[in-house]
């Protein structure tokens, strides 16, 4: 079924100061649906103007914003999360053509996002409720107070910016700071949209939206003085380009960046479990883009064949993997997201076959190969989900984060060889670890060096905890009190 029946191109605005405007150029960018490789919107290209206008927005609404109760600021909240029960369909479609992930996975967003609102309203009363108190002497009493950092710069990723979008700027609101958003050039439009949205609840310049080229501005705003903090969810080289760009203008910075992590199964796991979980953890709705992805598989060799045959067999079914109309909710699995990512993951697949990788299925790439019957996307950016086998956790496919539906299957013997080449990558977000053996649960996941550990389930995310990663995979979390800072009072009694 083809649900894409329009052929309008619409143009989107930046939100700046309560209003929808264009770029000071008027210049635009286009916005390819990547299951078809054709432009379908347009946004606006900003310049360093624009950065300007956008920020100085935010610095004038910080003061009445910043000065409201917590009480009050809790009530925007809630009035939000209440708003995007009537536009959330319209939110995901957006997202769904910006980006290729599938729209029958994406309805649950709509949920996530409201009630991510309204838990950020309810944690506003938390910046009031942190302080410490210290007798310093018999006449000298301490504190200390929790208070807002002023203008939060929320820089989004193209794989999830609704989500992002989300837990960044209701983080950062509901702690009394303004926010300005820099989504991805590549999928934007939702994000845009977004932003038109939230002005209609909230006050003008506490909440603004600002697409264009990060070559173009996002030297200009991570290195603004009126900028706070600034939180990635990006790339490793992304946060290194903020790092170098920022420090003529020190702030704090939140980086949550990539991964290539292990889901490890021992002998003693529940292998039907462990399959499901292995293959859900990668070769997902959005073709594995995502930071968290379990992208090296490692099987205790005792089980290893059995398991590599129940996941071909699990692959090889056709209605696991369905291609075609992202917002056709029959499909199953979208295209990799934009064209220089498609042509990335496709490097990676012929690097493993170079490395001496073997295919154990999957491989092929393209809409004219992939969905032969559907000439609208044989332009598409589409990936088979594939799994390499290999030997040696050195490979390039084995150290290197591909982002798509692209995995490796490493063999191991003991408990100790499989922590030894889990932790062998630069990177450290996440790990799943399947066994019924509580007392090696315990041990696994005190020493795999990640942020986030999954035992006999993955991505299991909640509002209650953190969501962050080690070394390479960068540090800080989307957190309420991430977004203010600490000061220190003394008071001499007498």
């Amino acid at each position: 079924m083809n649900l894409k029946t329009t052929s309008e191109i619409k143009q989107y605005h930046n939100t700046v100061n309560g209003k929808m405007i264009t770029g000071s150029s008027g210049n635009t960018m286009n916005s390819i649906d990547p299951s078809t490789g054709k432009v379908w919107a347009k946004i606006p290209l900003s310049t360093k103007d624009d950065v300007e206008t956008t920020v100085t927005s935010a610095r004038k609404a910080y003061h009445s914003w910043s000065s409201l109760s917590a009480r009050d600021r809790g009530d925007y909240l809630r009035r939000i999360g209440d708003l995007i029960s009537q536009h959330g369909e319209e939110l995901l479609k957006l997202e769904t053509r910006n980006n290729g992930w599938v729209l029958d996975e994406y309805q649950y967003l709509s949920i996530v996002l409201k009630q991510l609102w309204y838990d950020a309203a309810g944690a506003a009363s938390l910046v009031g409720s942190q302080g410490k108190t210290a007798q310093l002497g018999s006449g000298s009493f301490g504190y200390t107070l929790r208070e807002p950092l002023g203008v939060v710069l929320a820089i989004l990723p193209w794989n999830a910016p609704l989500f992002t979008f989300t837990i960044k700027a209701a983080y950062a609101l509901a702690a009394g700071n303004t926010v300005v958003i820099k989504p991805s050039e590549y999928a934007a439009v939702a994000s845009l949209r977004y932003g038109e949205i939230l002005s209609e609840i909230l006050p003008p310049g506490v909440i603004n939206v600002i697409s264009g080229l990060g070559s173009e501005i996002g030297d200009t705003l991570v290195s603004h003085k009126e900028i706070n903090k600034v939180s990635l969810t990006g790339s490793k080289a992304t946060a290194e380009a903020i790092t170098l760009a920022s420090a003529g203008v020190p702030k704090p910075l939140i980086f949550e960046l990539g991964g290539k992590s292990p889901n490890i199964v021992f002998e003693d796991a529940d292998i039907e479990k462990a399959v499901n979980g292995v293959i859900s953890a990668i070769f997902t709705p959005n073709a594995g883009q995502i930071c968290a992805a379990g992208s090296r598989i490692l099987i205790q060799r005792s089980i290893f064949d059995e398991m590599l045959s129940r996941m071909k067999e699990r692959m090889s079914n056709p209605d696991t993997t369905k291609f075609g109309d992202t917002l056709d909710t029959a499909n199953t699995m979208g295209p990799v997201a934009n064209l220089p990512q498609y042509n990335k993951v496709r490097s990676y697949i012929d690097l493993g076959l170079e490395e001496g990788g073997e295919i154990v299925f999957g491989g092929r790439v393209g809409g004219d190969v992939l969905l032969p019957n559907n000439p609208e996307f044989s332009d598409g950016y589409w990936v088979e989900p594939t799994l390499f086998k290999v030997d040696s956790n050195s490979l390039r496919i084995c150290q290197e984060e591909i982002f798509g539906p692209v995995a490796v299957v490493i063999p191991f013997d003991t408990e100790e060889e499989a922590l030894e080449i889990a932790n062998d990558t630069s990177y450290g977000l996440a790990a799943g670890v399947w066994t019924s053996n509580l007392g090696r649960a315990h041990r696994m996941i005190e020493k795999i060096e990640s942020g986030n550990v999954w035992v006999n389930t993955y991505s299991r995310v909640g509002a209650d905890l953190p969501f962050g990663g080690f070394k390479d995979s960068g540090y800080g979390t989307d957190s309420i009190l991430e977004y203010t800072r600490e000061k220190a009072c003394v008071i001499e009694l007498g």
